[in-house]
């Protein structure tokens, strides 16, 4: 069987716990150690995805690019985001600025890939209640929805605890799938 290729970005400001994630996930591992992200930092996760229920299932080979969050970066970010399938774009619900930025980031991957697919992670959700975690998802679907073009690239919002790993399989499955979908 041959294995699918795919190349997905993370997207965020400093400190929202891109690289947390990109650990739980493909390492099935969380540190409360805050390491800064320099560049670029890529990871390689193999994974089986089905298109539709029932069907055969599809190796695929996830190249997740972890993205510096400074904002020094933005200048050289799209040459890192050329010929991405999609992106997470992962904000901090204990930092509500890094939630109103979420537009931005949208925007960027959206100016250099018009057709990559997008999902937005609210991490660190274990830290906060959930009555607020439901009121800052209404807060980033209203960002969300406010971004044109690219609001239709998103294809959904979720809050994500890179400690407790809520959420955090199903935004990287779902994406995978997602830039299968549009090959």
């Amino acid at each position: 069987m041959s294995t699918i290729s795919k190349k997905i970005c993370m997207i965020g400001d400093f400190g929202v716990g891109k690289t947390s994630l990109i650990r739980r996930f493909v390492d099935r591992e969380f540190s409360d150690q805050y390491l800064s992200t320099v560049g670029v930092k890529i990871s390689r996760k193999p994974l089986q995805v089905e298109k539709e229920p029932g069907a055969e299932p599809i190796g695929m080979q996830l190249l997740i690019w972890d993205l510096e969050g400074h904002t020094k970066f933005k200048a050289i970010a799209p040459s890192y985001l050329q010929g991405s399938g999609g992106a997470l774009i992962v904000a901090d619900v204990t930092r509500i600025e890094t939630i109103e930025r979420v537009a931005e980031h949208i925007q960027l991957f959206a100016s250099v890939n018009p057709k990559g697919a997008l999902m937005v992670a609210l991490n660190k959700a274990d830290l906060v209640e959930p009555e607020k975690i439901t009121k800052l998802k209404e807060l980033s679907q209203e960002v969300v929805s406010g971004v044109s073009p690219g609001s239709a690239l998103v294809l959904g919002v979720y809050s994500t605890s890179a400690r407790t790993g809520e959420f955090v399989d199903e935004i990287f499955h779902k994406l995978a799938l997602q830039t299968l979908v549009k090959t």
